[in-house]
Order: C-alpha cells, then sequence, then structure tokens
C-alpha cells in the first residue's frame, strides 16, 4: 500500500511540475567570431547563453545567430584549442568578438569534479588534477586511461603489453599502499562510482578529474584510499550537430629481444656442444609475430535539442588485431544522454544508456617466450606437413601450433545505466536521486584440438580433445540521494552537501569442462558429449563448478563549502559508511577531511605591488581514506568440502570449517596530508602548481599465523601493518609564443615518490620483520629477488653482490664477511641490498604547437633514478644457458658483460649483476593536425590527423623496452619469469568531420 501510495504522489507531482506554463519574451541576437589579431572567421564556434543549455555554431564564415531569453546575461564562445570567453550582452543585439589560443590558465573559467559535484576550479582547496578531454593523447588502445598517461603528476599507467588489444594497463597513485588489497583507484563515470572503464569511448570523454588528496577523495569513504579518477562524458546541447571520428592503426614491433639466428645458433651453441642442429632454418619469433597489426575504430556523435530537452547519442566500432597471431577484438558501444528540464526549472531529469558487446580472441603470450628459446635449427612441420612435436627446450612445445590450433575466446557484455531526478526547490536548494547499475557477463571458451602434437606423439586415448566454458556476472546496483544547499551573506558564501548511497554489489561464476570429444568440430558448444564427465575414470568434482557472493555498502555523507570573499576558502566533509565485508565488530567507519585554501592574489597588497601574479593559491588539506577493496566473507567462519569419509560402503563427502572467524575485521586506513600552491603568472603565460603530500597506511589486510588450536585454521586475515609514501609533485604550463597565426606552449609533470614499509606486526598479531617477495621460476631455483623489510622501501632488491666474474667464466660474489667466493659457494646468509625497482622520479613534457590551422604536439615522457632485474639476461643471455635452447645475441657479443658468464656452476644464481639502470627518455606520442572549415551547406569542418606512438626510447638498458617491466605493485622492477610480449610503434592515420 505505501508503495502504491509514494508512486501515485510521485506521478501526481510530475504531472503538475509539467503543467506550470512557463512565459519569456526571446529576442535574438546576431555576430561574427573571428580569430584574436585577424579577420580570419572561425568555424564551428560554440556559443551558448551562460549557465543554460541554449546555444548554436557559427557558420563557416564565423556568423552565428541565436535567439536568447529576457533574462540572458551573457554569451559564452567556446571552441577546441581555444580560451572560452564570456562576453556580458547588456541589450545588445550584435556581439561580435574573438578568441585566443587556450593558454591553460587558472583565469579560465574550469568546472572541476570534485565527487558528488563540481566547483569552480579557483574554489577548490584540495589536490585534485584537471584533464580536458581535448588534452588526452591520441592513441589505439582497449583502456581510455592509456590517453592519460603521464598527463598527471603521481599517476602511473603501465601497460606492459601494449600490442595486445585485449590487454588492460595498471593504474596506481601516488606508490603502492596495500599488501593484500586493490592498489587501483575507484572510477566514478558521470558521478556513479564503479563504472566500467573498458565501456568509455575516448572520444565522448568530455574531461577527466584526478583526485589525489585526501580531503578530495575522503567523501568515497571506504574505496577512497588510492585515488580516485572521475570521468565525465560529453553532454547534449541546443545546437545540432554530428561528428564523426575515424582512424586506422598499425602497430610493429620495436626495441626487441634479439635471439640467435639459425646460422649464429649453429656456430655458437651447436659448434660448442651446447645444441644440436635439426635441420631447419626458422625464425621463430617471426613466424608467432603479426607485424604490423592492423586496427581501426569509428565513433559517430549526435547531438541537439532545446533549450529545455537535448541529447547526446554516440556509436562505435573497433577491429583490432594483436601482433601475435591468436590476439584479436572486435566491439561495438553505445552511448546516449538524455537530459530534460521542465518549463518552469522545477524538474530535470537526466537518463544515460551504455551498452557494449566485446568479442575477443585471447592473445597467447607465452609464444613470444618459447620463440625466444626454441632451437631455430626445429622445423615448424615435420615430414607429413603437421605440426613437429618438440619436446626440449625451456617450454617444449610448438608456438606456431599453439597459436593456429588453440582457442582461447571471450564473449563480454556490458551496460551502464543511470537515471536521475533532481527538483530545484528553492533557488538556492536542491535535491537529487541517482538510481544506476553497473552489469558486466563474460562468457570464456577454451578448446584444445585432439590433433594437437603432443597428444599425437604420446597416443593418448584419454584426455585427448579439451573443451571449457566458464560464464561470469558481476552487477552493481547503486541508488544516491543528495541535497544541495547555497547561501550567500555579503562575503560569506556557503555551499552544503547532504547525501545517502546504497550500492549492492554481487558475483556469480559458473564454469564445466570436459575431454574425449567425438568430433573437434564441436570445439565447447557439446560439453555433453565428451567421455570424460565423471566417475572414478574421470575427473569428478572438477568437471563443474559455481560459486555467488556478494556485499553490501551503505553511507551517510556530508560536506560544507565556505569562502569569504572569493579569498579564503574552507572545506569539511564526513562520511559515515558500513559495509558487509567488515568484521561484526567493525561494520561502520568515519572518514572525516578538512581542507583549506588561501587565494592571496585576491589580495591588496598583491593587486598593488604584485601585478604579474595573476593568481596565487595556498592550500592544505588532510582527509581519512579506507580500502575495503578485498574478498568477501573473510570475516566470517564458512565452511568448505574436507574429503571422504567411508561408511557402510558409500562415500560420504565431509564439510569442515575452511577459515576463521574474525570479528574485528576492518578495512585498511589511510591518513593523508597534502599542502600545495596554485599560481598563474605574467598575464598567464605561466601557471602551473606544486604538491607535498605524505599517505600513511595503517591496519593493512593480510593473512597471518595463528595457533592451532583454538583456531581451525592456521592463518586469519586480519589487520596488521604500517606502510608510509611521501613525495612531490610539479606541473607546469608556459605559452612561449602567442601570435594571431603561430603559438607555443609547453607543459610538463614531474612526481617523486619515497615508499617506506614500517611494520608487519601488532600487539595482537606478531610477524616477521621481512617477506621475501619476487620469487623467480625454474629452470634451476634462483629464489626471491626482492625483500620487504621494515624500515625499508618496496622494490629493494636483495640478492648476492656481484664481484666480476673469474676465468673460469664463474660469478664471484662477495660473502657476508666481505670476502669473495664463486657464487655456488655462497648461501642466502649472504644476500644484501643492491638497489630499488621503484622510479625516484616520473616526468613529462608535452609541446603544443599551432601554425594557421596546422596542429602539432609532441609528448616525452620518463622515469629515473631505478634498477630493472635483466630478467632475459639471467635466463637466456649468457653462454652457459640451458643447453639445446637459442639465446640472445649479447650472450656471444664481447661488449656484453653477459657473454663472460660461460660456467654452468653458476647458471640460475641471482645477484646484482643482472640489475642495470631502468632510467629511460621516450618520445612517447606525436600527432600532427589539419584542421579545414567548409564553406558548405552540410559540412561545416573537416580534419586530418596522424600520430606514432613509442617512436623512440633513450636508456642504457639492455632487456629490451624498460616500459615492459612493471613498476608497479609490490614487486616493481622485476618481472619473475620470461613471460615477454614485444613494444610496439604505433602508427595512427584518422579523419575527424564535422555536420
Amino acid at each position: 500500500m505505501e508503495r502504491k501510495l509514494l508512486l501515485f504522489t510521485s506521478i501526481f507531482v510530475l504531472l503538475i511540475a509539467f503543467a506550470i506554463p512557463a512565459s519569456a519574451q526571446n529576442r535574438t541576437i546576431t555576430g561574427k567570431v573571428t580569430e584574436e589579431g585577424g579577420t580570419t572567421p572561425m568555424a564551428a564556434v560554440s556559443v551558448v547563453v551562460t549557465g543554460s543549455a541554449i546555444g548554436t555554431t557559427t557558420d563557416a564564415d564565423g556568423k552565428y545567430t541565436l535567439s536568447v531569453p529576457a533574462s540572458a546575461k551573457s554569451l559564452t564562445f567556446s571552441f577546441i584549442g581555444y580560451s572560452s570567453k564570456e562576453v556580458n550582452i547588456n541589450g545588445a543585439s550584435t556581439i561580435n568578438t574573438s578568441l585566443t589560443t587556450s593558454s591553460n590558465s587558472l583565469q579560465e573559467v574550469v568546472v572541476v569534479s570534485v565527487g558528488y559535484g563540481t566547483l569552480d576550479k579557483r574554489e577548490v582547496s584540495s589536490a585534485i588534477t584537471h584533464v580536458s578531454g581535448k588534452d588526452l593523447l591520441p592513441v589505439s588502445a582497449n583502456n581510455p586511461l592509456m590517453s592519460l598517461q603521464g598527463k598527471v603528476a603521481g599517476l602511473s599507467i603501465t601497460n606492459t603489453a601494449s600490442g595486445d588489444p585485449n590487454s588492460s594497463p595498471s593504474i596506481q597513485l601516488r606508490g603502492a599502499s596495500s599488501r593484500n588489497a586493490g592498489l587501483g583507484p575507484l572510477y566514478v563515470v558521470n558521478g556513479v562510482p564503479g563504472g566500467n572503464i573498458d565501456n568509455i569511448n575516448q572520444n565522448d570523454i568530455e574531461s577527466i578529474d584526478v583526485l589525489k588528496g585526501g580531503a578530495a577523495s575522503a567523501i568515497y569513504g571506504t574505496r577512497g584510499s588510492n585515488g580516485v579518477i572521475i570521468i565525465t562524458t560529453k553532454k547534449g546541447t541546443s545546437q545540432s550537430r554530428l561528428f564523426y571520428d575515424g582512424y586506422a592503426s598499425w602497430d610493429y614491433v620495436t626495441n626487441r629481444l634479439q635471439s640467435l639466428s639459425p646460422e649464429e645458433f649453429v656456430e655458437k651453441r651447436v659448434q660448442n656442444k651446447q645444441g644440436q642442429d635439426y635441420g631447419a632454418r626458422t625464425n621463430w619469433l617471426k613466424e608467432v609475430t603479426r607485424s604490423p597489426a592492423f586496427s581501426q575504430k569509428h565513433t559517430l556523435q549526435l547531438s541537439g535539442g532545446s533549450g529545455k530537452t537535448n541529447y547526446f547519442a554516440s556509436a562505435d566500432y573497433r577491429n583490432a588485431d594483436g601482433i601475435d597471431l591468436r590476439a584479436h577484438k572486435k566491439e561495438y558501444g553505445t552511448r546516449i544522454s538524455i537530459n530534460h528540464t521542465t518549463d518552469d526549472n522545477f524538474l530535470v531529469a537526466t537518463l544515460n544508456v551504455a551498452p557494449r558487446y566485446m568479442y575477443a580472441n585471447n592473445s597467447d603470450q607465452g609464444n613470444f617466450n618459447n620463440a625466444l628459446t626454441l632451437n631455430p635449427t626445429y622445423p615448424i612441420y615435420n615430414e607429413t606437413g603437421a605440426f613437429n612435436y618438440l619436446n626440449t627446450g625451456f617450454f617444449s612445445n610448438n608456438p606456431v601450433e599453439n597459436a593456429t590450433v588453440i582457442k582461447s575466446e571471450a564473449e563480454i557484455k556490458e551496460l551502464d545505466i543511470s537515471g536521475s531526478l533532481k527538483a530545484n526547490i528553492l533557488k538556492n536548494f536542491s535535491t537529487t536521486i541517482t538510481v544506476s547499475e553497473i552489469s558486466r557477463s563474460a562468457r570464456n571458451m577454451d578448446f584444445r584440438p585432439s590433433t594437437l602434437s603432443s597428444i599425437v606423439q604420446s597416443n593418448r586415448v584419454t584426455q585427448t580433445n579439451y573443451a571449457r566454458q566458464e560464464q561470469q556476472e558481476n552487477d552493481q546496483k547503486n541508488v544516491e540521494w543528495i541535497g544541495n544547499y547555497s547561501l550567500d551573506l555579503n562575503k560569506n558564501h556557503f555551499k552544503v552537501l547532504g547525501g545517502y548511497s546504497y550500492s549492492l554489489y554481487n558475483y556469480k561464476q559458473f564454469a564445466a569442462q570436459n575431454y574425449d570429444f567425438p568430433f573437434d568440430t564441436y570445439l565447447w558448444n557439446n560439453l555433453g558429449s565428451g567421455l570424460y564427465n565423471g566417475g572414478a575414470a574421470g575427473q569428478g568434482q572438477s568437471a563443474v563448478g559455481s560459486t555467488q557472493n556478494g556485499s553490501t555498502l551503505i553511507a551517510f555523507f556530508g560536506r560544507v563549502n565556505y569562502d569569504f570573499d572569493n579569498k579564503y576558502i574552507l572545506t569539511g566533509s564526513l562520511r559515515h559508511e558500513g559495509s558487509s565485508k567488515f568484521g561484526a565488530n567493525n561494520k561502520w567507519g568515519n572518514f572525516p577531511a578538512v581542507s583549506g585554501a588561501w587565494r592571496v592574489s585576491e589580495e591588496n597588497f598583491i593587486k598593488n605591488s604584485a601585478p604579474w601574479i595573476n593568481d596565487l593559491k595556498l592550500r592544505a588539506d588532510y582527509g581519512i581514506t579506507g580500502n575495503q577493496d578485498f574478498g568477501n566473507y573473510l570475516s566470517l567462519l564458512l565452511y568448505g568440502g574436507a574429503g571422504y569419509f567411508p561408511f557402510n560402503g558409500v562415500q560420504y563427502q565431509v564439510y569442515g570449517p575452511s577459515s576463521n572467524v574474525n570479528p574485528d575485521l576492518s578495512w585498511e586506513r589511510a591518513y593523508n596530508f597534502n599542502a600545495g600552491v596554485d599560481f598563474s603568472l605574467f598575464n598567464s603565460r605561466l601557471s602551473g602548481s606544486v604538491d607535498y603530500y605524505i599517505r600513511t597506511n595503517k591496519d593493512l589486510l593480510g593473512y597471518y599465523n595463528v595457533p592451532l588450536p583454538p583456531n581451525p585454521q592456521s592463518q586469519t586475515f586480519t589487520n596488521v601493518g604500517t606502510m608510509r609514501n611521501q613525495g612531490v609533485e610539479v606541473t607546469l604550463s608556459g605559452v612561449v609564443v602567442k601570435g594571431a597565426n603561430f603559438s607555443y606552449n609547453v607543459s610538463t609533470a614531474l612526481s617523486y615518490n619515497r615508499n617506506k614499509f614500517i611494520s608487519f606486526s601488532n600487539d595482537l598479531y606478531q610477524g616477521a620483520t621481512f617477506q621475501d617477495v619476487a620469487g623467480l621460476s625454474a629452470p634451476g631455483s634462483p629464489g626471491n629477488v626482492q625483500r620487504i623489510e621494515e624500515g625499508h622501501s618496496i622494490g629493494e632488491f636483495y640478492t648476492l653482490k656481484s664481484a666480476g666474474v673469474n676465468d673460469a667464466g664463474a660469478l664471484l660474489v662477495y660473502k657476508k664477511d666481505g670476502t669473495v667466493v664463486p657464487a655456488n659457494q655462497a648461501s642466502n646468509d649472504d644476500k644484501q641490498y643492491v638497489g630499488n625497482g621503484l622510479p625516484k622520479l616520473n616526468v613529462s613534457l608535452t609541446n603544443s604547437i599551432r601554425y594557421k590551422r596546422f596542429d602539432l604536439n609532441i609528448y616525452l615522457r620518463g622515469a629515473f633514478g631505478y634498477k630493472l632485474f635483466n630478467t632475459p639476461a639471467f635466463y637466456i643471455g649468457t653462454p652457459s644457458s640451458q643447453a639445446d635452447a637459442n639465446v640472445l645475441k649479447s650472450a656471444f657479443d664481447s661488449k656484453s658483460k653477459y657473454s663472460k658468464l660461460t660456467s654452468n656452476s653458476t647458471t640460475s644464481i641471482a645477484s646484482d649483476y643482472f640489475l642495470e639502470n631502468g632510467s629511460f627518455v621516450k618520445i612517447d606520442n606525436v600527432s600532427m593536425g589539419y584542421s579545414l572549415p567548409l564553406k558548405t551547406k552540410y559540412l561545416k569542418q573537416v580534419r586530418f590527423y596522424a600520430a606514432g606512438r613509442n617512436l623512440h626510447t633513450f636508456t642504457s638498458y639492455t632487456g629490451g623496452d624498460p616500459d615492459l617491466v612493471q613498476v608497479n605493485g609490490l614487486t616493481p622492477g622485476v618481472n619473475t619469469s620470461l613471460n615477454y610480449y614485444p613494444s610496439t610503434l604505433q602508427v595512427i592515420v584518422g579523419l575527424q568531420a564535422t555536420f
């Protein structure tokens, strides 16, 4: 009954609201827009009534006509690459104006998303970096955030397999912050937390705001410790617009590792009795590589409507190949945004729908490992024309066969949908309710045929062909209700926010597999026809599996923004949040934050004595954030299968406790302090910001040993440990040349971060003072090469310290007492700290040049002050590497130090002999475009552009592209296996058209 009454009341209110008539007198304004300093007309300039959606665009002659309401105060003119300009109407019927190229200064009106709302950039008092969609890098990538790489100081975005169209980058803000919980930031898409990041077309992005300081991200409570990335997509306006963007891209393998050619292998390995000549001459790496790999993407955007109802619709199609033979991805996506305002502006309704369909052939990254190490005298095919059976070397299989006949595919469906209704109850008071759902469904399919050479060679009669299907479903439902109130009392300005948030998460998984199908043609589509389903002769319980789990998150939050005379700014917020993941004694927590700023440039003593200071703002903030990115039910006593018990000839499955209960399990806490300064100088020719931060993460999550009994299991998941990150971030933008026909802007982002692990223990749980990590895989037993220890940074290499190579080609190392011995005579007790894999300094430099209608952008990126463990050199870079396996050319290059290691006695012993300087500078992205306005009825402007990514890397590192070695996470600077996916140089050619 209550639900029916609520529904009836809502409908009644809506009907009355829509029935209220509006009366206003419109008038017409005409004008022309040109480039500053000349008479060149500007086409496609957006002309909008300030603060509304009423607008139009200029024609090919730069002219416009706009009907504006009597209440309109000013018009805003904007165009990509130019500074927006606001012009007062003052009763005029003709307004001509000119635009200047953008200087990215603080004087521009930049709207920044701050979480549950927006602020003018000048009002922001915490550490937030705003990036406009037009400033994103042109890249052909699976994830839109690759276009943000290096653009935000302190934000580390790495992709060690960029040539794979299905790869996703690792994203980390201001260093690693956890041992066992998630390290990635929270994504908020159009105000909805937790959106599918790969369900966003880069062309649809209006802006990206990165909440770095704790005071900014604390409004998101237990999900804010690793920072928050807010993505705002484009919305509709009253101006009708049709836009097309299409490009083709080619990925070429570059900076590749070089193995011995077949002729070199015979000369260097076979003749030295380190391999056999099987007669063929095979370039395995070439045989498993598709270079160039071709991709294409097309985007079509439509927008229009009226001042009260407008829409934005986008559709995109992408078809991309990877550089390995198997990788491929095809996807289709749309995004629709509809906004409606009632005539009296009382109700504002918004609907956003974004479905996406993807079909992927997963890459076989292991094939490049095989190609590097296989004997190049092996033939691909045998005498009968079938794939040759290979059973020697590192990985003992035929990589061309694997890439050709083994299938691994995925079908992915994503849907982001949200709707909101805002009621402007008073001029200064509004309330908004938003309902959203974020869903992702993935079907994974794997198949190995019965014709596989390893199966044929072994004459296997069971477990021949193999197929598997898995279905995964993720669903998140959200309801958020917020209220906004503003009040101006003379020079005192208040903005108050209050809200409620409810999120329900659910995960389902089902998998089934089988062997021995009558036909390979079934693939994974007839699992029941296999003969290995179950029973004593089959695979039993492992034939099928399923699970379901979920969690709930509830929060109440509030924020107050205050400023006096636009000089003194103070912001305070509090989030009270509860999660079902936490223990019974710690379901709820509080996350407070406070920040303040002083706009020094607004003081008279600055205006009078230093007019060259356009804007100067000092700010500081402090906030407590949390991290609840870990598995469900870890605080509960769970039961699971514990084997079988025979009784009266029947096997009964036994269940027992599979985990320990922990009623005190809680979130990780991060205590964040940030101090910074924003400035704009010399008529906004130089602008930027400087930030110092320190973040202490306490109550780190992890498994700790506990006594048996009273605990049923030997480990409990609990909160123990402390870690600290501190650093400095600098961003600078300068207008070097500013002219009517030529301009040159330059910007840089610099970040310095140092990490320290403080403690593994607390009063209740005592752990060791260190943890050895980064264990290297076989062959041999290399062991761990890094150690996390109290008082040290993560990424510390802890190995034997080399003392050169003796005349016998054996590695020499220092023992603990300082004496020098062959490495095989040292022990683990002789290990010591020998370097760190965490970059101390990350720098990027953007050069933006415009000449008339040509634009050129040159982007450089670099990392400095760290070591990389040369894994390829360790395994296949010395003459003593595994027999009958191929090695790198450097193994027999007299200029390489690795060629000296000829003795088998010290092979597979790790030391700092394999550490190299990882510093690099990369010409990361160069793009050039030409814009041509057209005086046609239908086509307003076209732009041709070309771009190159990863054009060249300057580095002394000899293990390939240093960008392929992960520097995020807990083991930066080392690949713990020979996994290798080559680096690529990408070329893009595209066309944009505005209709």
